[in-house]
């Protein structure tokens, strides 16, 4: 473990994006200056500069009042953000000390943390005195106690008259007058209000004080799985240009997973993404699972080489092995980790120079890559042990900020790794950004122990969504050691960003091409909406296409079945996997472009003859991590199910059931069975090893026919859609 240096994370680092109300409703610093402060005014610097801070804020009325007294309560609202406090737990119990406040007093939280702190304490009376004006005696004593003033008192006594004050601030005025805080020397007016204005200068002049910290605050914005969504991109534009006005040196970084999910994808195979991304100034991305989707395609990994060649940033990831892949393998750098990473080249991780503090950032790519996507000759390595081999490179070369731009998932499959586990396992990883599992973090994950429950450094974890709804931004502090002190981040919602003007004009370049495909009517018309749910984190649905029935699975699957049969009339089952639907569909009129966003990948339909056991062995799989999300959880037509999830994995299938003639029969383990699936699946894809030796012996036949295609003209068939939900996977553990 690094050397602990532990403190609470200073106050105006904490609320940089929140608005500190001084009194009334505030009005934040940024929007415009008080309009009853001038520049001749006395207190002016001193306003201005903890206005900036976020530490003082105004009226909604555009006024400061620098004139006014300033409250009692309102002083214990900025000095408990100014000072190193410990929050009580128990606020209501704190305040009972005070017969005028509660713990659902305007700023009890603040009043509570102060008088924990002993910074107030009230009157003889056991008052706290909320709304009285403070005085300059009182305010005296709790900027000494609030500040830890007397640390820079050297002891050398300043002459100043004291026989006004009263004996219990006399101390604090003295310390006030050594330090030259205050000139009022004869006559201190020590019960005089201090006004709101003199406040913030008797404040202003404390914090020169000071000394320069040698902590080192790191910003950065971070983004994931945007698969495609290049529509969205000049929105993104906009917020990255916002953010870096306000901090010119945060990071951006890709948590991976460009590749697939809509035209845009299907049409120009990545250069639309890159010519879009290519403007955001990307500091490095991290290559995702569907980055190499089109292995297995007549071009191999071309498009994803020609991404990586047009790239003006990095792309990482320090657990891949491109050395038997004919596009890619020419393309890694001979250098593994680098401060001056060659475009065009391929890295396992890179050095960065942000304020004269050097930080290593590396790449880690899911090792179920090797059957969720199509890599070819590309083979994936143990991340933990990736990840221990690159902290030790940074280590080594003094560098002690580390970042993991992760491609893992939040809490995915454990069995190939995630984001959490690795933050338990891997010691020096300050920071990781993910992707790969969607998951919504409105706020930063702290992991800060290890598997076995012993105490380690902090490990941040951030991650921002999909599809471009949201940027990330993340500020976290560390002191000299590199040990982090305190941290912040947020999402910020993109849905309502105005277009940045160059990449709007860039983006014209791609759109009409889609605009002509995608707005195609196919000639059918949804009576209902289809949803594609994800459970994502705290704010998503419970249910998921990757864990339960869904009407558009059925509808995916009926098509599938009803064209398999076109070609072999003995097909009796179709299978889909979740992770393979990749949006919903709208009620109304049906158009190409939405149907192909549906099933995006380009898979074709493949045929199969399985006996019932291999059925069962089949399923058993698709369900061994229900009720948890599963991209292999294999949606049905032509058959039904019932499986328990409260049982151990490999004997949760309850009953499986076919169609035959009309009717639903039992499937018999002996007996053969035709199954057409994905092209993607058959050939053991998401793990489904059974297809996957099916396929090696040439037991699969590929039709050839595009997914998109079949479900069109499913669709086109039947003129009005409606499907349902109709019992044919069932958890009888719900």
């Amino acid at each position: 473990m690094k050397e602990r240096t532990f403190r609470k994370f200073g106050a105006t680092f904490v609320v940089a994006s929140a608005v500190v109300v001084v009194a009334g409703a505030s009005v934040g610093a940024a929007e415009q200056w008080y309009s009853d402060v001038s520049k001749e005014n006395t207190h002016y610097a001193a306003i201005k500069a903890l206005t900036d801070q976020n530490i003082i804020q105004g009226y909604s009325e555009n006024l400061f009042k620098p004139g006014n007294s300033i409250e009692r309560r309102h002083a214990a609202l900025i000095l408990a953000k100014l000072g190193d406090f410990e929050e009580p737990t128990n606020v209501g119990e704190v305040l009972k000390k005070y017969k005028d406040v509660s713990g659902t007093s305007y700023y009890a939280k603040e009043m509570a943390t102060l008088t924990n702190a002993n910074v107030f304490n009230g009157d003889e009376k056991g008052n706290f005195n909320p709304t009285a004006a403070l005085t300059r005696q009182q305010m005296a004593n709790v900027l000494v106690k609030a500040l830890n003033l007397e640390k820079y008192d050297t002891g050398e006594k300043v002459q100043i008259n004291l026989s006004n004050v009263g004996e219990s601030h006399k101390k604090g005025v003295q310390i006030m007058a050594n330090l030259g805080l205050t000139d009022q020397l004869n006559n201190f007016r020590p019960n005089e209000p201090v006004t709101r204005g003199a406040f913030s200068s008797f404040i202003h002049r404390a914090q020169q004080l000071q000394p320069e910290s040698d902590d080192f605050t790191l910003s950065l914005m971070h983004m994931n799985d945007t698969h495609a969504r290049v529509a969205e991109m000049p929105k993104a534009i906009t917020a990255i240009k916002e953010v870096r006005n306000e901090k010119p040196d945060a990071l951006l970084l890709h948590g991976g997973d460009v590749f697939s999910g809509t035209l845009y994808f299907s049409e120009f195979e990545g250069q639309a993404d890159l010519e879009l991304m290519n403007l955001m100034g990307l500091d490095a991305m991290v290559f995702g699972n569907h980055e190499f989707d089109l292995g297995n395609s007549v071009n191999g990994h071309e498009s994803l080489a020609n991404f990586v060649k047009g790239a003006n940033f990095p792309v990482i990831s320090s657990n891949i092995d491109f050395s038997k892949d004919a596009h890619l393998k020419s393309l890694v750098s001979k250098t593994d980790f680098t401060s001056t990473p060659a475009l065009g080249e391929i890295h396992k991780g890179l050095i960065k120079e942000v304020n004269g503090e050097k930080v290593g950032i590396f790449g880690l790519t899911t090792e179920s890559t090797a059957f969720v996507a199509s890599p070819g000759a590309v083979e994936f390595l143990d991340y933990k042990e990736s990840a221990e081999k690159a902290v030790a490179y940074f280590e080594s070369q003094g560098v002690n900020k580390i970042i993991s731009v992760n491609h893992l998932g939040f809490d995915s499959d454990p069995s190939v790794g995630n984001d959490l586990l690795l933050a338990q396992a891997v010691e020096g990883i300050d920071i990781i950004v993910g992707g790969h599992s969607h998951t919504k973090l409105s706020e930063p994950v702290i992991v800060d122990k290890k598997a076995n429950g012993d105490q380690k450094d902090l490990t941040v974890i951030v991650q921002a969504d999909q599809y471009l709804t949201h940027l990330g931004t993340l500020d976290v502090e560390f002191d000299k050691n590199g040990v982090i002190t305190g941290q912040a981040g947020k999402l910020i919602s993109l849905k309502d960003k105005a277009d940045d003007a160059e990449a709007a004009k860039a983006l014209l370049k791609y759109s009409g091409k889609i605009d002509e495909t995608f707005g195609k009517e196919i000639g059918a018309t949804l009576e209902v909406d289809l949803p594609n749910p994800r459970s994502r984190g705290e704010e998503g649905p419970t249910d998921s296409v990757r864990a339960n029935e869904t009407a558009l699975g059925n509808l995916v699957t009926d098509g599938m079945l009803e064209k398999a049969k076109e070609y072999d009339a003995k097909t009796v089952i179709a299978l889909q996997n979740g992770g393979g639907i990749r949006n919903h569909l709208n009620k109304g009129p049906v158009t190409v472009g939405a149907v192909i966003e549906v099933l995006p990948f380009g898979n074709t339909l493949s045929l199969v003859t399985l006996t019932g056991a291999e059925i069962k062995n089949t399923l058993e799989h698709s369900v061994r991590n229900s009720p948890n999300e599963e991209g292999g959880f294999l949606h049905m037509s032509g058959m039904k199910m019932t499986f328990d999830s409260s049982k151990k994995p490999g004997e949760r299938v309850q009953t499986m059931q076919v169609k035959m003639n009309g009717e639903y029969v039992n499937i018999e383990m002996d007996q053969e069975y035709v199954v057409t699936t994905n092209a993607f699946t058959a050939r053991g894809g998401d793990g489904f090893e059974l297809l996957g030796e099916a396929y090696e012996k040439g037991r699969v036949v590929d039709l050839g026919l595009d997914d998109w295609v079949n479900l069109r003209d499913h669709m086109v068939k039947l003129g009005t859609v409606k499907p349902e939900i109709e019992g044919r996977i069932i958890d009888l553990n719900k």
